[in-house]
């Protein structure tokens, strides 16, 4: 199957430029030259992988990254080299970081090498048969969480949280082991791709996003348990 890949950036020469050489190695793309062009794309048609520019004219492409990351992996381009930018863009869950001026092979490199290593991470996935209706409110009834392996998603009191990959992988850590007391080190060696490039306090900032979305399902109760000077838990 021929995979596919969203080209999200404003130039039309490097959108060119990267088109051609990504129809060259194999791969189908599309096109997409504003931030909220390529949301919409995105609601219509699946990809496998987006190119994104961090520089679009309507809305920067971190905040395009947050409302796309959890539908699709993301490469970033970007016209500035500075590291902080760099660090930005794989602290939010990015899974590649490449610089304008740039070669397109080394890009259609990188874009395989991505794709490659997801898809041996779901091989090393273990199979897992689809819970009934009644498990799955014995496990609610439990621990008020399931982890839906295949699909990459976690249901909260019964409702599906909207999650980025990284969220999804920083509550899953602790989902699995409730009342066990994990470092942030820990925490990112787990859940990052590039633990040795994010800071300890990014754990700060996601286990933020992820305790609002935990409250905008049940506002009263708060399960993730903060241990000042050692890292998080879950509540048992």
């Amino acid at each position: 199957m021929v995979q596919r890949i969203l080209v999200i950036e404003d130039e039309p020469s490097i959108a060119e430029t990267t088109i051609y050489a990504l129809n060259t190695d194999g791969f189908e793309t599309v096109w997409a030259s504003t931030g909220q062009h390529a949301i919409d794309i995105l609601k219509q048609q699946p990809f496998d992988l987006a190119v994104l520019d961090v520089g679009l004219p309507d809305m920067n492409g971190f905040e395009v990254f947050r409302q796309i990351n959890h539908l699709l992996p993301v490469i970033f381009l970007t016209a500035r080299s500075g590291e902080i930018d760099r660090i930005v863009g794989l602290e939010l869950g990015a899974d590649d970081y490449i610089a304008k001026p740039f070669s397109p092979r080394e890009l259609c490199a990188r874009i395989r090498t991505v794709l490659r290593r997801l898809q041996k991470q779901q091989a090393q996935s273990p199979e897992v048969a689809t819970p009934s209706l009644a498990q799955q409110n014995q496990q609610h009834r439990q621990n008020n969480f399931f982890i839906d392996d295949e699909r990459k998603c976690i249901h909260y009191i019964g409702v599906m949280l909207e999650l980025s990959r990284t969220e999804y992988r920083l509550l899953k850590v602790l989902c699995e082991r409730p009342g066990r007391v994990f470092t942030r080190e820990e925490l990112m060696n787990q859940a990052w791709e590039h633990p040795d490039v994010s800071l300890e306090r990014t754990v700060d900032a996601h286990i933020k996003l992820i305790r609002a979305k935990l409250r905008a399902v049940n506002a009263e109760a708060d399960p993730i348990l903060t241990h000042r000077g050692l890292g998080y838990s879950l509540k048992e």
